[in-house]
């Protein structure tokens, strides 16, 4: 009975969990109705919100240690990205709902 446990490498865990929450993403988002597209754009930007505060976090990291200039480079580029998918979400969300209103005469 002399089993030897062996850790799993960090990177490997994360990356398994990266490529399952791809997989469950990508059959969620694809199996939504039609009618539930413009609550799933809010969802999507409350997501959104919270990177952004993640990536002011990592952008405002103290200048100590070695990888922090790598912390704030990064955090700066998810916060970039993060605000053009809330933007993005927003006009995608607004044209949506003017579909559903009626016609100016």
């Amino acid at each position: 009975m002399g089993h030897i446990a062996q850790a799993v490498d960090p990177f490997v865990f994360r990356f398994s969990i990266f490529v399952l929450a791809v997989f469950v993403g990508y059959f969620v988002v694809w199996s939504v109705t039609p009618a539930l597209h413009t609550p799933l754009m809010s969802v999507t930007n409350a997501i959104s919100s919270v990177i952004v505060v993640g990536a002011l976090l990592a952008a405002g990291v103290n200048m100590v240690g070695s990888g922090a200039a790598w912390a704030r480079g990064f955090g700066f580029i998810a916060l970039i990205f993060a605000s053009v998918n809330i933007l993005g979400g927003f006009l995608v969300t607004q044209r949506m709902l003017a579909m559903y209103q009626k016609k100016k005469k």
